[in-house]
């Protein structure tokens, strides 16, 4: 498959999470897809390392009742070989917390066969954390 033919890829793939159809998602990921997403995983739920469809299927599950995505805007892709750096504005609101999480996002997509191989999330998650953090914590640790 061709570098663009690797973007378009992804960008069908973010159409489809933008649409709320995480069945397409899933449908562009291969059975053996890795996918991982960076953070202290007692905080964030959805930090972790997952493999295959089902266990990002987890992860999608697990966005919908922890987030409410209110911004979600790739700015930007980077092709080189089978590898897709997308840079994307994220913004959600934390169920658990009402706080607002803002961030810049840099996906890094490898594609094997037109299909998802493997993701990889960074993003700054200190301020992930304390989107999470309820006012009792965030209390308790400015207090120590």
């Amino acid at each position: 498959m061709t570098e663009q033919e690797n973007v378009r890829t992804i960008q069908e793939a973010y159409a489809s999470f933008q649409r709320g159809d995480v069945q397409a998602v899933l449908n562009v990921l291969t059975d053996d897809v890795e996918w991982l997403t960076p953070g202290p995983t007692g905080i964030l739920p959805l930090a972790g390392h997952r493999r295959g469809r089902d266990e990002v299927a987890q992860f999608f599950s697990l966005l919908n009742g922890s987030e409410e995505v209110e911004l979600f805007e790739p700015q930007e892709y980077v092709a080189q070989g089978n590898n897709v750096v997308a840079f994307v504005k994220y913004r959600s609101r934390i169920k658990s917390t009402g706080h607002t999480a803002d961030a810049d996002l840099v996906h890094v997509f490898t594609v094997r066969d037109g299909k998802i191989a493997e993701f990889r999330e960074y993003y700054d998650t200190a301020a992930a954390v304390e989107a999470y953090r309820t006012a009792t914590e965030q209390g308790a640790a400015a207090a120590s």
